[in-house]
């Protein structure tokens, strides 16, 4: 028993830190407190700190279904707009997100990524759903089209019914690092033009930690020496009491 509460702490102690999310403002927070469109050259726009936008793309609060835009206010299709859908203006977790138009003025969510090690991997998460602007009617689809740097990750492509909403759904995908900066970006793929809206929350993306060769080495070697050791106090014990 000893031997095995030792080995765990060995193995314990080489596990990894927790993983830093190397995303600014993952959760979309702002300083204001309605919905609004975001992005530069509109009078309407919202600041939200590690993002860049030039598209139709909005983030809303959840005590502030209404956002403001350049083109007027407007909403998505919830039971607080008339649809029994489900949708209750909020992240999974209750927090922001962002609405942004898959086939109108669509343009990315971008935000630059430092300081990461060329070579090594990263996992990206983020959740994602597909809805609907309130006041317009018919089925749609909705997706979003990923990337970090050069390499691209796109979600489904989900269908909802006139004034639906997909709900909530997680993507996680593995994207290697080939410099040590690249552009994080999320482009809205929806269509027809009725208008379909592509949801985003949570957005994370962390270090994939690869134990170093040494540590795992002495770990191994320390679990094969007790290992033997126990094996031949094991065989000592017998060889004792036969001899009693």
């Amino acid at each position: 028993m000893r031997l095995i509460s030792l080995c765990l702490t060995l193995i314990i102690s080489t596990a990894p830190a927790m993983a830093q999310n190397l995303v600014t403002n993952g959760s979309f927070a702002v300083a204001g407190t309605t919905s609004s469109q975001f992005g530069s050259g509109y009078t309407a726009g919202e600041t939200v700190t590690g993002w860049s936008t030039s598209g139709y793309n909005f983030v809303f609060l959840p005590a502030s279904n209404v956002a403001a835009g350049s083109a007027g206010n407007l909403s998505l299709w919830s039971p607080a707009t008339g649809s029994a859908n489900g949708f209750t203006n909020a992240s999974p977790t209750g927090g922001n997100f962002i609405g942004a138009d898959g086939d109108y003025q669509t343009a990315p969510i971008t935000q630059t990524i430092s300081g990461l090690t060329v070579g090594a991997t990263y996992t990206l998460s983020f959740a994602w759903a597909g809805a609907q602007q309130s006041g317009f009617s018919g089925a749609v689809s909705d997706g979003w089209s990923v990337a970090l740097g050069s390499q691209t990750a796109p979600t489904i492509s989900t269908n909802i019914a006139s004034q639906g909403f997909s709900g909530w759904m997680t993507q996680t995908d593995t994207f290697t690092a080939t410099t040590s900066s690249e552009v994080l970006s999320f482009l809205a793929v929806g269509s027809p033009a009725v208008p379909p809206f592509s949801l985003l929350a949570n957005v994370s993306l962390t270090k994939n930690a690869v134990p170093e060769p040494g540590s795992l080495a002495l770990v191994l070697t320390g679990l094969v020496g007790m290992v033997g050791a126990a094996r031949k106090r094991l065989g000592l014990g017998r060889t004792m009491s036969r001899a009693g």
